[in-house]
């Protein structure tokens, strides 16, 4: 009788061949290569202020919370925290949960359920699909930012209650949610939006305040946000915002807040001090997308010249979604998985660490580099990714077929 677990090795095999098999690569302290992997975005996960709050915090309260928030894992440390980020992206109240992922999985869990419609976009984030597969409610994922698509959803709808979820800023190629145009359908349908901040905290909206305060939105009694401590507040953790009626029903029902071990205060305090670092210097997102800008722009150069070189103008890799702005993300298409891998692998090898996303991350077909940009990157950096970037693109779309 076959081994129950043989089937790992075919596996691990057939994703070896497709250019889809991961390791980890563990890194050193002080890497030398130029991080463009990340979302550190403002800069501050090393930042001395940043560590010397997480470091008072530890020393004050201890290495864990030593419990559920609703027993033990609750400090003043988190209830600061709670109040701080509610007063700065504009909401009536929040609550800090273990991390981005688990603030995900309870708020839209426990404001779905039986008996409820939830429309998901179709980028919607990892943590946003997994929610609504554990919500029991019926779902409807709808093309990304098609908010006709939506309104269809929510109009032929039978049940009572919905719920409408979308990525503010797209993890993937950093595209911003038409949000006043979704809450609107939502507002005349009577469905609740809840958008995804995780990757527009600290960089997009007034001060880096988010794109719901970009939008107007911020505080609206039928929105709900979620956020994460562990990219531009470079810590870890993460929170859901909106109306207080919202936070005290999470309280009683969100079985990722009831049942987790509350944040460690160490990450309360590093993201208590992120957070009076932003309000303190609002020029840092704006410098992060400065950052982007140029990001991206080096990449559509690299992407046209490698392919004007070889006579093959017009056919850069999915043309029409060449590196998008408005964020920190800038992605760059090259479509086969192994070509995306082999690139981020020579980058590195020349000092430039990037991203690399493969299926299931991306759609097939849609293989790609990720560049995060960082609100410290200085000029010299910017100049030798762009080098890199030339010479591994030209590289390696010289060895793509014609």
């Amino acid at each position: 009788m076959a081994h129950p677990l043989d089937w790992l090795q075919s596996d691990a095999e057939r994703r070896r061949s497709e250019g889809l098999r991961r390791s980890l690569r563990p890194r050193a302290p002080h890497a030398d290569a130029i991080d463009l992997a990340g979302n550190d975005y403002l800069g501050l996960s090393r930042d001395e202020r940043v560590v010397d709050g997480a470091v008072e915090a530890l020393r004050t309260w201890g290495a864990g919370s030593t419990g559920s928030r609703l027993v033990t894992g609750s400090t003043t440390l988190h209830a600061t925290l709670e109040e701080q980020l509610a007063a700065f992206c504009g909401a009536e109240a929040a609550l800090v949960f273990s991390s981005g992922y688990t603030a995900n999985l309870g708020v839209v869990t426990a404001l779905s359920g039986r008996g409820a419609l939830v429309v998901s976009d179709a980028r919607s984030h990892a943590s946003l699909v997994d929610a609504c597969r554990l919500s029991r409610a019926r779902v409807v994922v709808t093309p990304r930012a098609d908010v006709a698509a939506v309104d269809a959803a929510l109009a032929a709808r039978t049940e009572e209650r919905a719920l409408v979820v979308t990525d503010g800023v797209d993890s993937i190629d950093g595209g911003i949610a038409p949000l006043r145009e979704l809450h609107a359908v939502c507002r005349a349908r009577g469905a609740v939006v809840v958008v995804d901040e995780a990757h527009a905290l600290g960089v997009c909206g007034p001060g880096g305040r988010g794109v719901l305060v970009e939008a107007g939105l911020a505080g609206a009694d039928d929105v709900v946000s979620t956020v994460t401590l562990s990219k531009s507040l470079g810590g870890q953790g993460g929170a859901v915002l909106g109306p207080r009626a919202v936070i005290e029903h999470l309280v009683d029902t969100a079985r990722t807040f009831i049942f987790d071990t509350g944040l460690a205060p160490a990450s309360v305090g590093g993201a208590l001090a992120a957070l009076r670092v932003l309000r303190e210097e609002p020029d840092r997102p704006a410098a992060v997308l400065r950052v982007a800008d140029e990001l991206a722009e080096m990449s559509r150069a690299a992407l046209t010249s490698s392919q004007v070189g070889r006579g093959r103008e017009g056919e850069v890799p999915l043309a029409g979604q060449l590196p998008l702005t408005g964020s920190a993300v800038v992605p760059v298409v090259l479509g086969s998985p192994v070509v995306a891998f082999d690139a981020a692998a020579r980058c590195l090898e020349r000092g430039v660490r990037v991203g690399c996303f493969r299926p299931p991350s991306v759609p097939d077909g849609t293989s790609r580099l990720r560049l995060t940009a960082r609100a410290d990157l200085t000029t010299t950096e910017l100049d030798r990714v762009r080098t890199v970037l030339h010479e591994v693109l030209d590289d390696v779309l010289a060895e793509v077929p014609a």
